[in-house]
């Protein structure tokens, strides 16, 4: 039994864990500089600052399991960044990854946590124990022997000493260094401040957005029925679409349909649904989001003053976002995942057409904000409208991708089959009518040698980005204005940046007109006009594709589909 105990003794000991907590945190730092393409400079500075700086604090007071508990935030970014680097394989907690923790509901939360259950026991076995390590001695009141705690700060002040020489060499010669971006954990700290001030600023949106008017009229006779819908799709990439050339079969009823236009080139400017979305409905672009979302509303705003009777039907859940706010100003909203139940996007056709039957006015603006192919895939469809089988399994695993890619494949058919409805219902009213659907981002599903899987990574790929993008026209909306569908078509093979292009695509569809509106963003306007491509990074700064970290395969990709990245 003696040898048993001077193992826990030792485990216990003081003096070990100044040196072992350390070393703990140091392990996201390691894995980064792995990871990340950044100047050996920069990698230095990445681990011996850090590293001297929690070596310093653990060799400053005796009570080394109370100093350990002090560190807790820092094991917890530690922890929540191994997390990350199992589901994403690179980049540091993004401030958006934040905010999708405040803004993402139990079920979709639930959904993704069960898949992450290596990574979560993992940073268990690795951090739990020095937690109880520490707890014990505090309560026990032991502490570190002076030498120790000398040998420490000694280390630590040859640590720091280097990694300040690095630090200033990475001032001088490494390009847009900036410590609050590249050293873990100050980087994490910074993002954690940053979310914050955005929750804040949000909480505060509709002081902020009281006033805004899109000041908005519209062109055509108040008698003509006119029944406009954008459909909002979740997580659907334009590759497994049958319409952008795909070999599977996914679009059996839409292939067929008249008066459809598509969009092949078409990128996304966001890869998270709580900025992509926002994006699509306002008039605010990825080049002033950031000075200008909290006091804009939606285009729904703009039909509502129009003389449009106007409805927003969700099959997600509110989660305290933007898009919960500019759902609001429709004058009929419904969230369906409200009662907590499960429910399938077909749903929101019988409520379209309830909401169309019962309307007193001849002017309809409907938003449909659809469930679409998010994760679990084969949770978006009955079973028995599985067409693609086996589709059972979902545990997040290179090795199950065939089976995650026929469920994401059945989501796509049952996603044909909920626009087909759509359409069928609009032609019934034998009116102008049109239907515009786009997804806010597209998905990872192990697709290269990366191995990545999901959306909302702080580095975006081709996946997440390449979206599908289609519109529809009524014959009698084509008929009386053949200028929009002529303009469409010319333009259904440039390049796209899909949340740009709604909110003015959707006035010029219905003749709204506002000083907000730009007539070059609208894909049924002769004087279309792409513009520069760019990515809302999580900083909120529109850039260039280039600098939104795409790799060699994204880039790849994009070349083989003839999209331009500028």
């Amino acid at each position: 039994m003696k040898p048993l105990k001077d193992i826990i003794h030792r485990i216990f000991s003081p003096d070990v864990l100044v040196w072992f907590y350390p070393a703990l945190l140091i392990i996201p730092n390691i894995i980064l500089d792995i990871t990340e393409f950044s100047s050996p400079l920069v990698k230095a500075a990445n681990i011996l600052l850090p590293l001297g700086v929690y070596l310093l604090l653990m060799g400053l007071w005796k009570n080394v399991g109370r100093t350990a508990l002090f560190l807790f935030p820092v094991l917890f970014y530690a922890a929540f960044q191994i997390v990350l680097l199992y589901l994403y394989g690179e980049s540091i907690i993004a401030v958006d990854m934040i905010l999708n923790v405040f803004t993402t509901n139990i079920s979709e939360a639930t959904e993704l946590l069960g898949n992450l259950a290596i990574a979560i026991i993992t940073v268990l076995i690795l951090y739990i124990p020095p937690l109880i390590i520490s707890i014990a001695l505090v309560s026990g009141k032991k502490y570190a022997e002076a030498d120790t705690m000398r040998k420490a700060r000694k280390t630590s002040g040859w640590l720091l000493a280097v990694g300040g020489v690095c630090l200033l060499a990475c001032f001088i010669f490494v390009p847009r260094f900036n410590i609050l971006r590249d050293i873990f954990p100050v980087n994490v700290m910074h993002n954690t401040v940053t979310a914050l001030k955005r929750t804040a600023a949000t909480e505060d949106y509709y002081r902020t957005s009281a006033n805004f008017s899109y000041k908005a009229t519209s062109s055509r006779p108040v008698e003509d029925k006119e029944i406009y819908v954008l459909v909002i799709g979740e997580t659907s990439r334009a590759d497994n679409w049958q319409l952008f050339g795909y070999d599977r079969p996914t679009n059996p009823r839409l292939s067929h349909r008249d008066g459809l236009l598509k969009y092949p080139k078409t990128l996304s400017e966001s890869n998270t649904t709580h900025k992509s979305v926002p994006l699509m409905m306002s008039w605010v672009t990825a080049k002033n989001f950031g000075d200008s979302i909290y006091t804009a509303k939606s285009v729904i705003s703009a039909f509502n003053e129009s003389g449009y009777r106007t409805a927003f039907f969700s099959n997600q859940g509110r989660n305290h976002s933007f898009i919960d706010f500019f759902a609001r100003e429709a004058q009929s909203t419904i969230f369906l995942h409200d009662d907590s139940q499960t429910h399938y996007d077909a749903e929101l056709v019988p409520m379209l057409i309830r909401f169309i039957n019962e309307s007193p006015s001849n002017k309809l603006f409907i938003v449909l904000h659809t469930y679409g192919s998010h994760f679990n895939y084969n949770e978006r469809y009955p079973a028995d409208r599985s067409v693609f089988t086996p589709d059972g399994n979902t545990e997040a695993d290179r090795a199950n991708r065939d089976e995650l890619i026929n469920a994401y494949d059945n989501t796509i058919v049952y996603t044909d089959a909920l626009l087909a409805g759509i359409i069928s219902a609009l032609e019934a009213q034998n009116c102008r009518s049109a239907l515009m659907y786009l997804s806010d981002h597209g998905e990872d599903i192990f697709d290269d040698r990366r191995g990545r899987f999901l959306h909302a990574s702080p580095v975006p790929t081709y996946w997440q980005l390449h979206v599908p993008l289609l519109i529809w026209m009524s014959a009698q909306l084509r008929e009386s204005q053949p200028e929009l569908y002529a303009a469409g078509a010319k333009h259904q093979n440039l390049n796209v940046a899909s949340s740009r292009v709604v909110f003015d695509t959707m006035l010029s569809l219905a003749g709204i007109e506002t000083p907000y509106a730009d007539r070059a963003k609208a894909l049924t306007d002769s004087t279309y006009h792409q513009g520069k491509r760019l990515y809302l990074n999580d900083y909120n700064e529109g850039v260039v594709l280039d600098a939104a970290g795409l790799r060699s395969y994204d880039r790849d990709m994009l070349a083989s589909k003839g999209i331009a990245e500028k």
